[in-house]
């Protein structure tokens, strides 16, 4: 299998029990994510060797996040101790019609305030075969920016192949927007692998094909087959991937994806998912598809695993894909389920 790096920050989450409200909640459930947290487990699951690159505190919540991914079997050597917190995100799972909620308590974390001088990147991708990291980290803060940026050009340095999600979070581009797509498009430079949709597109890279109908607020609008390839191309991708959601309300969905390179563009089945937690959907997709690729699999066969494998992740409660290869085969294999197994 596969040498994987990502980096990212690793949150500790807190939800109110099932679909009760902030207001309502006496106790909160603690999980610990974040997107190449997650990201990271799922490629571990499929049998790879994954590190992670983070900064967490050196106090028993650090101790915490850390036993949680090695528990997944993913070496936590290159993560840094130190700094006062751990990032938070409390979540309110929405159900039918009323819309699952996140708040963010992050600032000055310890991912937020690490330094490039603590990690020795040059050591850390020897030998990889491909890193991935998003969107969410470099807009944390300026230094997360900055340790984003020099692991890409380290990554690029060694030849790794480098995969990208743009993971557009309005709560995190409040200000400095200009700026943060700057960075963004720069950073696009070192990117062999993207996933994003329209509304990515147009608020992380500022991206326009010059049309009104083009820059949609819709979060799960897909960009179109043109732009794919417009996109694809402006960036010198070898693919970009992008997931398709209708949304017939919170709790259930209908759920397929897209995906081009320069020789053409294919489209997946499509999932009717009921849904009982969407957080960290897109990153075991992401997962799926890297995996696939990883694996000698075709493009199609990688986005087709790659849809089958979300399908499931929105079926377990918290931010991990706790999914083995044989059951993603399975659902793309259209055995959807309704027996047990024994």
């Amino acid at each position: 299998m596969s040498k994987i790096v990502t980096l990212g920050e690793i949150l500790l989450r807190l939800s109110p029990p099932g679909n009760e409200r902030f207001m309502q909640a006496k106790s909160f459930e603690a999980n610990y994510g974040g997107g190449e947290a997650n990201v990271a487990v799922s490629l571990a699951n499929y049998g790879h060797n994954v590190s992670f690159i983070s900064k967490v505190p050196n106090n028993p919540i650090g101790d915490c996040a850390i036993a949680t991914l090695r528990k997944f079997n993913i070496n936590c050597d290159y993560i840094a101790r130190g700094g006062d917190r751990l990032g938070i995100y409390y979540f309110e799972n929405g159900a039918s019609v009323r819309s699952s909620n996140v708040v963010y308590d992050r600032l000055n974390s310890s991912m937020a305030t690490a330094n490039v001088n603590e990690f020795n990147f040059d050591n850390i991708f020897r030998n990889v075969d491909l890193f991935h990291v998003t969107g969410i980290t470099p807009v944390i803060s300026k230094r997360a920016a900055e340790v984003t940026i020099e692991a890409l050009k380290y990554a690029k340095k060694n030849n790794v192949i480098v995969s990208f999600d743009l993971n557009y979070r309005s709560k995190l581009w409040k200000n400095d927007i200009e700026e943060k797509q700057s960075f963004m498009r720069n950073a696009m430079k070192y990117v062999d692998i993207c996933f994003g949709n329209a509304r990515d597109a147009s608020k992380v890279l500022g991206y326009s094909d010059g049309k009104n109908d083009f820059i949609n607020n819709s979060y799960d609008i897909c960009i179109s087959e043109e732009n794919m390839k417009n996109v694809l191309n402006k960036y010198s991708l070898k693919y970009l991937i992008t997931s398709k959601r209708n949304n017939i309300n919170t709790s259930d969905n209908i759920y397929s994806a897209i995906c081009c390179n320069k020789d053409r563009i294919y489209s997946s089945k499509k999932y009717d998912i009921h849904i009982v937690d969407r957080v960290g959907g897109g990153d075991s997709f992401a997962a799926g598809f890297l995996h696939g690729i990883l694996s000698g699999y075709s493009m199609e066969d990688s986005l087709e695993f790659a849809v089958a494998a979300s399908a499931i992740k929105h079926t377990i409660k918290g931010d991990f894909n706790i999914a083995s290869e044989i059951e993603v085969i399975n659902v793309m294999n259209n055995n959807n389920g309704g027996v047990i197994n024994r």
